[in-house]
């Protein structure tokens, strides 16, 4: 193999609460490690003993495992793919891993949850068209940064901010459920009127049925010492503002929380757009039902 690997024993595994992350009942990735290069990641972070995360790996005989991991369930229900490892880095883009296991998802009834920072998933917007029609489909696009220039800055390796809205745009003409996961928010950096205003409007723009926020994001061990040293480079003395407000704190909520909040559901209501996770999640199953008895 010209590529590195990983050995995996399991690669679908139940959800500890399926209704609190957009209503997911299993989780996978098919990779491990992440080559976007984003300098908030929280997948660096010590816990996840994954030193060198920026190597992505391809895990070994994962198609054979996906295929026997689904087998084996009672249920089927709704796979989440992009947690940890983007599903839609350079490697896939040779090796087919991500599309070939939505094929096996779709031969099982099963349905489909995608995160991504990648234009790659217009790729295998026909295989979820037809996982859509026999279970629900989510294609879920992170978004940062409105402006194309940011987000060169603060993700270096991902597609721009343009061409994902363009992906969106594609799957939102097919039918498919899509929308948009304002995640991770930058204090200091992302957290302002005008970036959430732009993403959101360029959302209803390329056919988004949601947008989901929480104004802020998590930092701890590894991924906090790593983001303060990549913003010292691109983005001098906003490690100090940090420093300064947050100390060794997870949850690093925006300053500006309550009035990027009032903005947030103000815009969301006049553009119609879903943001309660509740509501997301109702609508992208609206007419499935929810597990079914596999034969």
């Amino acid at each position: 193999m010209d590529y590195p690997t990983i050995p995996a024993k399991k690669i679908v595994f139940n959800t500890q609460s399926p209704d609190a992350w957009f209503g997911l009942d299993f989780s996978m990735n098919v990779y491990r490690g992440c080559s976007h290069g984003c300098i908030y990641c929280d997948s660096r972070s010590d816990c996840f003993q994954n030193p060198d995360f920026d190597t992505v790996k391809a895990k070994e005989n994962a198609l054979q495992i996906i295929r026997d991991d689904l087998r084996r369930k009672t249920k089927t229900g709704v796979v989440g793919n992009g947690a940890m490892s983007d599903p839609y880095n350079p490697l896939e883009a040779k090796l087919n891993l991500t599309r070939n296991s939505l094929e096996l998802m779709n031969a099982f009834g099963f349905g489909a949850s995608i995160t991504t920072k990648s234009a790659l998933i217009a790729r295998d917007a026909d295989v979820l068209a037809d996982i859509a029609a026999h279970s629900p489909v989510l294609a879920k696009f992170s978004i940062t940064a409105a402006d194309d220039e940011l987000c060169r800055i603060i993700e270096p390796n991902v597609s721009p901010t343009s061409k994902r809205f363009e992906a969106l745009s594609k799957f939102a003409d097919s039918g498919i459920f899509c929308g948009v996961l304002v995640v991770p928010m930058l204090p200091f950096i992302t957290d302002n009127e005008e970036n959430l205003v732009k993403i959101l409007r360029m959302a209803k723009e390329a056919g988004a049925k949601f947008v989901y926020s929480y104004m802020g994001m998590t930092l701890r061990k590894g991924s906090r010492e790593y983001f303060y040293e990549r913003l010292d480079e691109v983005l001098p003395s906003i490690s100090e503002k940090y420093i300064r407000r947050y100390g060794n704190r997870y949850n690093v909520p925006s300053p500006n929380y309550k009035k990027l909040w009032a903005i947030y559901e103000q815009e969301c209501n006049k553009l119609g757009l879903l943001y309660n996770m509740k509501a997301i999640i109702h609508h992208y199953k609206a007419g499935y039902n929810r597990q079914q008895t596999l034969f």
